[in-house]
């Protein structure tokens, strides 16, 4: 039986699960690793729900979470170790409503992605959620003028990849 505590937090992840796909869709290549990716940044954001304060909303917190997760995730996958006692292992989001696997303008989009450095992904990522050029900056730390600039080369590089890649929108 879960305590109204994971109860709460269940149903914040479950009412943002989108941050978790397409988090782990653009930072991890295979379906096991995007899985994998997802079970990482639950068990993270878990970890850390006793010190959200609610002084941002949820969404937000849980991006930031979502991004620092994947990026050191990603940097020590292959040593990881699989010690989650502390964490309750009957988490389950549910799952995805659509399969971008169907969508082929998604697929070539979501590969030219893992070409993009971290940095690169956080901006496509906050961007895809409609977030402003200040918003964006804010989470990474960059100025407005920046995190605009940042985004646009962002853009232009993921063109330029599908474009090498032969594939027509």
């Amino acid at each position: 039986m879960s305590n109204p505590t994971e109860t709460a937090f269940l149903n914040l992840v479950n009412k943002h699960k989108g941050i978790l796909y397409k988090a782990s869709r653009i930072y991890a290549d295979s379906l096991e690793d995007r899985e994998d990716l997802q079970q990482e940044i639950l068990i993270q954001l878990w970890k850390s729900y006793q010190n959200f304060k609610g002084n941002s909303e949820f969404s937000t917190w849980m991006y930031r979470v979502a991004i620092n997760t994947a990026i050191t995730y990603l940097k020590k996958e292959k040593k990881r170790t699989n010690n989650q006692t502390d964490v309750p292992d009957h988490f389950e989001v549910q799952s995805e409503d659509y399969n971008p696997a169907k969508d082929k303008q998604l697929e070539v989009f979501y590969a030219s992605v893992q070409e993009l450095k971290s940095l690169e992904k956080a901006v496509i990522f906050y961007f895809m959620e409609g977030m402003s050029h200040k918003e964006i900056g804010d989470n990474l730390g960059l100025s407005e003028g920046n995190a605009r600039v940042k985004l646009n080369r962002t853009k232009e590089k993921i063109q330029q990849i599908i474009k090498k890649s032969g594939y027509e929108f």
